[in-house]
C-alpha cells in the first residue's frame, strides 16, 4: 500500500531526507500529542480508529494541529485501502479513477477504501457532489481535511453524511513536548546533532509557533542546521538563532475564512466587554493581516447602536465619523480614527435596549396578524383623505402641556409587550426618568379627566 507521505520523501532534501516535521510525525495514537478531546482514551474517534470501523469524517483545524498526522495514523492502523487525493492538484477525472479502483477492491476482495482528501474545501460544489453517491453506497469512506469551517465551505449533504471533528491549535505545552522530543530523537530527530536549546529560545519558539507544530519543528531544524558546533561538537541554539529562523510571526488570519469571523468576533466582544486594550489589539491584528478597513468600520457602526445605543448617543456619531474617515483618509492613517472609535465604544456606558426593542418589534411583526394603521394616524396629505376619515380624531401633541397627549399610536393587538426598556446606564437613566415623568403626567390628567389641554 503506498504511503501517504511517499511523495513528500521524493521532494525533500537530497537522498530523500524529509523535513524534520515530516520525520517526526507520530505513527501511532500513543505518540500523538494534543487533541485529547477527540483522540483521548474512550473518545468516539479513538474507538473508531482502534476498531477499524471508521465512518466518513471531516478533520477541521488550523495548520499544524495534526490533521494529516491523524490521517497517516489511520492509514497505518486500518486494513482498508488508503487513497491520497489532493484538492489542489486533482479533478473529476481523478475522482472517477479512484472510485473505479475502490469498486474493484470491494468486488474482488471485499476490501474497503478510505479516501483522504487534503484541503477538501478547495473543491467547488460540483466536485464535492461527485463524492456523494459513493459515500452513500459505501464505495468509499471519506476522510477530509480542511483549515476552513466546513459548515461554510463544504456541501451540506456531505456534512450530513460525515462526522466533523474540530482540532484546536496545540497548547504551549504540546508544542514544547514535540520540540524537546525532536531534539532528543536519535533516529528521526536532531539527536545526532547533539543540540541544546536555551530556555528563552524554547519559550520564544513555542510562543511564535502559535500552536502550529509544523512551524515550530521547521524553525527548530533551520536553527539547528545553521548553528555552528562548538569544539566539543555540541550545538547551542540561542534565541537570536530561533528569531532568524522564524523571520516573523505568522498571524494565522485568512480574510475569507474562519479566522476572519473569529477575530472580528473577538474585536466586537472586547468592545462590548469594555476592554479598550483588547479592542485595539484585535483591531491591530485585523489591520496587520490586511483586513478591509471598511468592513471593520461597518462593524464599529453596528456596535455603536447595538451595544452602546442611547446610553451614549455620541458613540454612533463617532463611529459613523470614523467610517467616513476611512473613505476620506485611507490607510494607513485611517487606523487612527478606527482606533479612536473602538476605544470610545469600549469605554462608553453600555445599553442594548435599542437592539432588544427592534428585535421584539420584529418578532411581533412576524408572528402577529398584519394590522391596519389606525384611522386617526393615517395621512391627510392628499385630496379626499378627509372624506375617508383619515386623520379624524388625531390629537396634535404640541397643543398640550409638555407636548404630550394620551392617544393610541399602535393598532389594537399589534404589540405583545413593551419594546424599549431603557437601562440605568449613561444617558438612558435620564431617558428612563423622562418617560416616567410623561407617564405620571398622563396618569394625572386621566385622574382629572380629559387630555389636560
Amino acid at each position: 500500500m503506498p504511503d501517504l507521505f511517499d511523495q513528500q520523501s521524493r521532494t525533500g532534501e537530497p537522498g530523500g531526507r524529509q523535513p524534520l516535521a515530516a520525520r517526526m510525525r507520530p505513527v501511532t495514537l500513543d505518540e500523538f500529542v494534543g487533541q485529547q478531546h477527540i483522540v483521548g482514551e474512550g473518545t468516539l474517534l479513538r474507538r473508531a480508529i482502534e476498531s477499524d470501523e471508521l465512518p466518513s469524517l471531516i478533520l477541521y483545524g488550523p495548520p499544524g494541529s495534526g490533521k494529516t498526522t491523524l490521517a497517516a495514523i489511520i492509514q497505518n492502523s486500518s486494513k482498508a485501502a488508503f487513497e491520497f487525493f489532493s484538492a489542489v492538484t486533482s479533478g473529476v477525472a481523478e475522482i472517477r479513477e479512484v472510485i473505479r479502483r475502490a469498486r474493484e477492491r470491494r468486488k474482488l476482495c471485499g476490501q474497503r477504501t478510505i479516501l483522504f482528501v487534503d484541503e477538501i474545501h478547495r473543491f467547488n460544489k460540483a466536485q464535492q457532489d461527485a463524492f456523494l453517491p459513493h459515500i452513500e453506497d459505501g464505495t468509499i469512506i471519506l476522510l477530509g481535511a480542511t483549515t476552513e469551517n466546513p459548515y461554510f465551505e463544504i456541501n451540506s449533504p456531505i456534512i450530513s453524511r460525515a462526522r466533523v471533528f474540530q482540532l484546536q491549535p496545540l497548547s504551549r505545552e504540546d508544542v514544547k513536548t514535540l520540540v524537546l522530543r525532536a531534539l532528543e530523537d536519535q533516529e528521526r530527530g536532531l539527536g545526532e546533532l547533539e543540540c541544546s536549546l536555551e530556555e528563552d529560545a524554547l519559550e520564544h519558539l513555542v510562543d511564535v509557533a502559535g500552536g502550529d507544530a509544523r512551524a515550530a519543528l521547521n524553525a527548530l531544524e533551520a536553527a539547528a542546521l545553521n548553528c555552528p558546533p562548538s569544539p566539543d561538537g555540541r550545538r547551542n541554539i540561542t534565541r537570536q538563532m530561533v528569531e532568524d529562523a522564524l523571520q516573523q510571526r505568522a498571524l494565522g488570519y485568512d480574510k475569507a475564512g474562519d479566522s476572519h469571523y473569529d477575530t472580528i468576533s473577538a474585536f466586537i466582544k472586547s468592545m462590548r466587554g469594555s476592554d479598550p486594550d483588547a479592542a485595539v489589539y484585535w483591531l491591530a491584528r485585523m489591520l496587520a493581516a490586511g483586513e478591509d478597513p471598511r468592513f471593520i468600520a461597518r462593524r464599529i457602526v453596528i456596535q455603536a447602536a447595538e451595544d452602546v445605543g442611547n446610553a451614549d448617543p455620541m458613540a454612533l456619531v463617532i463611529a459613523t465619523a470614523a467610517a467616513h474617515a476611512v473613505e476620506y483618509v485611507g490607510m494607513p492613517e485611517a487606523q487612527i480614527p478606527l482606533a479612536q472609535a473602538a476605544i470610545y465604544l469600549a469605554c462608553a456606558p453600555k445599553s442594548n435596549a435599542s437592539y432588544l426593542a427592534i428585535n421584539r418589534a420584529m418578532e411581533d411583526v412576524r408572528n402577529r396578524p398584519p394590522a391596519a394603521v389606525p384611522p386617526h394616524l393615517r395621512s391627510t396629505g392628499y385630496r379626499g383623505a378627509e372624506q375617508l376619515g383619515h386623520g379624524v380624531g388625531y390629537l396634535y401633541p404640541h397643543d398640550y402641556p409638555m407636548a404630550q397627549v394620551e392617544q393610541e399610536y399602535l393598532p389594537a393587538g399589534a404589540k405583545s409587550r413593551r419594546y424599549y426598556e431603557p437601562t440605568e446606564h449613561g444617558l438612558e437613566r435620564k431617558i428612563a426618568e423622562r418617560l416616567k415623568m410623561w407617564q405620571d403626567e398622563l396618569a394625572r390628567r386621566r385622574r382629572e379627566g380629559g387630555h389636560g389641554k
